[in-house]
């Protein structure tokens, strides 16, 4: 079909509507929308920036808005170290505490268990761009800040060094009270070094806090959140099926996949592959941890709505810009050169053909100046521009799928 078939199927509580879908080029491409219960809209498919701690650094919430962010990701974990759940809720949720009118997502904490776990023994980390097939495997005896028991995560707590015990009941508990209108089920990230029979022990351990996530969450709810459970099963066809299989059969409102996603960004497209057929067409559908460009256009052509990832946000802490030139798209203002001359030099902006508040008031040679010197708003300049990158970037791929010449403009922005 050329161009995008209209589709109004929703779920049973309404939250998302699949507005269209196209297959063209052979992908699965579909346009959507999320829409929570104080009734913030959310077109899909869409990139959601990562607000650890409530706030996506180096910005506030007002400015958030005006970028035209209508959704952001939330780490429950941390939360639960600082401030609490407890205090979130007295302030109204997360919505009111941070002041932010959108759709929130929160993790349910077991990407922690990787990240402060495993991860610190191999050296590696979830997103398939920063780990290799051989790792960087470490000391076996280098101190551990997570540990995977059957029935809970043990987490020593990197602040106080505090003892802290995470259940699925208490993972589903914490983010209830955050207030977010997206949750997670608690589940195990394996590492993509672990052993098929350790990946597998995982993945069924995951089927087990999910149904219990889900139990606990049917018997709580005030009915103003959603529940996405997720489908694990590292770089494995039958344990990715599986998984899929039993995660789809239960009455979540959407999927997400989680999870290592292989050892090379080619294997992200051959895992949607595998889960794809079992997730239903008319809910929602959320890959955890991406964020390349690249890895953005796999995730759309194999029917993800949203993804979330730190990558842009970081990459401005560190100088690096996003801009329309491949296969990198990304520039170093920190760097002696920029576009061949003198970065100091340089007295234009980012890019002459963005839209955003920092390429329009600001030049490279200031900018590069700032983070010479150490000066907060740098970080906050770039990260302004990174972001609005991302977001013009989805919603240019929005239009062209609804118009029907998504190839074309997958052409032109790639330079083919």
């Amino acid at each position: 079909m050329k161009n995008c078939i209209e589709n109004t199927k929703k779920t049973d509580k309404s939250f998302f509507q699949l507005i269209c879908k196209s297959d063209e080029g052979n992908f699965n491409l579909r346009v959507g929308k999320i829409i929570n219960s104080k009734g913030y809209e959310l077109l899909t498919p869409s990139f959601i920036p990562v607000a650890t701690n409530a706030s996506i650094r180096a910005l506030d919430s007002k400015k958030i808005t005006e970028l035209g962010i209508r959704g952001i990701f939330v780490n429950t974990y941390h939360m639960h170290l600082a401030p609490g759940e407890d205090y979130v809720e007295e302030a109204g949720g997360l919505h009111k505490f941070m002041n932010y009118q959108g759709v929130i997502f929160t993790d349910s904490g077991g990407f922690q268990a990787f990240s402060l776990g495993q991860a610190i023994v191999d050296g590696v980390g979830k997103i398939v761009s920063i780990f290799s097939k051989e790792g960087k495997r470490r000391n076996k005896n280098e101190e551990k800040f997570a540990e995977i028991k059957e029935d809970k995560i043990i987490f020593k707590s990197h602040l106080d060094g505090k003892i802290i015990e995470l259940t699925p009941e208490k993972s589903i508990m914490i983010q209830q009270k955050l207030g977010s209108d997206i949750l997670m089920v608690l589940d195990e990230c394996t590492s993509p070094l672990s052993s098929y029979e350790y990946t597998k022990k995982a993945m069924e351990r995951s089927k087990k806090w999910a149904k219990i996530c889900l139990e606990y969450f049917k018997q709580t709810t005030k009915g103003d959140q959603f529940l996405y459970g997720i489908i694990q099963g590292g770089y494995h066809y039958d344990l990715r099926k599986d998984s899929a299989e039993f995660i789809c059969s239960l009455d979540f409102d959407g999927i997400a996949i989680g999870g290592s996603l292989g050892t090379s960004k080619e294997n992200i497209k051959e895992i949607l592959s595998w889960v794809l057929p079992y997730i239903p067409e008319n809910k929602p559908r959320h890959l955890l941890g991406i964020g390349s460009i690249q890895e953005i256009f796999t995730a759309v052509e194999n029917g993800m709505d949203t993804f979330d990832c730190v990558i842009p946000t970081r990459y401005a802490r560190t100088g690096t810009v996003f801009v329309k030139t491949p296969p990198s798209f990304v520039k170093d203002i920190t760097a002696k050169y920029y576009n061949g001359y003198e970065t100091k030099r340089y007295h234009k902006p980012v890019d002459e053909n963005c839209n955003c508040y920092t390429c329009q008031n600001y030049t490279v040679s200031y900018l590069h100046h700032l983070f010479y010197v150490g000066e907060i708003s740098a970080m906050t300049l770039l990260t302004i521009h990174n972001l609005n990158f991302y977001n013009n970037l989805l919603a240019d791929i929005r239009k062209s799928i609804i118009e029907g010449r998504y190839l074309e403009f997958k052409k032109n922005f790639f330079q083919i």
